[in-house]
């Protein structure tokens, strides 16, 4: 009777311990050589190819000439290093087909896909921290200004101010879906140090009649990339506390993966189910199955 007792107390700690391994990410691969302050990882649907944003040495406000934009594959291999120069502090990537975007603290560049080659650099005047970049299927660019609470557009060669104000929660992430654009908010009251009064929540913005819908009725955390799931929710960073959500379009959330502060602006394989992050702090981009925890 001892004896089985203590086979069925041994089995379920067992049991315990593979219940908690289940929860955890697993890692694919990981590079840090060559990275230096790693804010965005793009995949081009096209070419299949990782793009990465590299703040470099000067921090996220330097205008010092030393940021780049990294072409590696899917799986971690590096294709080239410097693809894109010129740069100062690029944060958020994304692609209107031919070129790749990145904003640049107050401005907004494009590079020839299949060349690396610059052909534009349009400064937007009176900005003050320019962060995530969506394209739209019609080829407006949509980028935020994180700290002046600000979305502005490019489209057709013109620039404006889509929105902005308190209701957009200061926002960074963003992520274009059909006619809205989904808003990942750092949160209320920015202090000096970049935390917030209040957390973020995960937003909607539809394109036409510029009405703000609130994903997440609750403040979620101070929110950077935003990519769907591939389920009809989406997959979202906190850069400060680290964490990898997933939120449900009813707006109920999930705490996926935690990693250590700077969780920045991801990149998700949504039919594979896998996590390409850049760790901004750690100076590395990993890649993760997340297919487990994903339901």
């Amino acid at each position: 009777m001892k004896i089985n007792f203590l086979c069925i107390t041994l089995l379920y700690f067992f049991n315990l311990s593979i219940n908690a391994d289940e929860k955890k990410s697993i890692p694919l691969w990981s590079i840090n050589k060559n990275i230096k302050a790693p804010e965005s990882c793009y995949i081009h649907k096209t070419s299949g190819h990782l793009f990465i944003s590299q703040i470099g040495e000067g921090g996220g406000m330097g205008k010092d000439g030393d940021g780049w934009i990294s072409k590696y594959d899917i799986k971690g291999n590096l294709i080239k290093d410097k693809w894109a120069i010129g740069l100062n502090a690029p944060k958020g990537i994304r692609s209107d087909g031919s070129r790749i975007w990145v904003t640049d603290i107050n401005r907004i560049v494009s590079f020839k896909i299949d060349s690396g080659v610059k052909d534009h650099d349009i400064k937007v005047e009176d900005s003050k921290f320019l962060n995530d970049l969506a394209c739209g299927l019609d080829g407006t660019v949509y980028f935020s200004d994180m700290i002046a609470s600000k979305i502005y557009q490019y489209r057709n060669k013109k620039l404006s101010i889509l929105v902005e104000g308190a209701d957009i929660e200061h926002p960074n992430g963003l992520l274009v879906e059909g006619e809205n654009l989904i808003i990942g908010a750092w949160g209320k009251e920015i202090q000096d140090d970049f935390t917030t009064k209040t957390l973020g929540r995960l937003l909607s913005l539809n394109l036409k009649t510029k009405k703000i819908t609130p994903i997440t009725a609750k403040p979620l955390g101070n929110l950077d990339g935003v990519e769907s799931d591939g389920k009809g929710g989406y997959v979202v960073t906190d850069w400060i506390a680290g964490k990898v959500f997933q939120v449900q379009k009813s707006g109920t959330s999930k705490t996926l993966a935690t990693f250590p502060k700077g969780a920045a602006d991801h990149a998700f394989i949504a039919d594979k189910k896998i996590l390409i992050l850049p760790e901004m702090l750690e100076n590395k981009v990993g890649a993760f199955d997340l297919s487990h925890l994903i339901k």
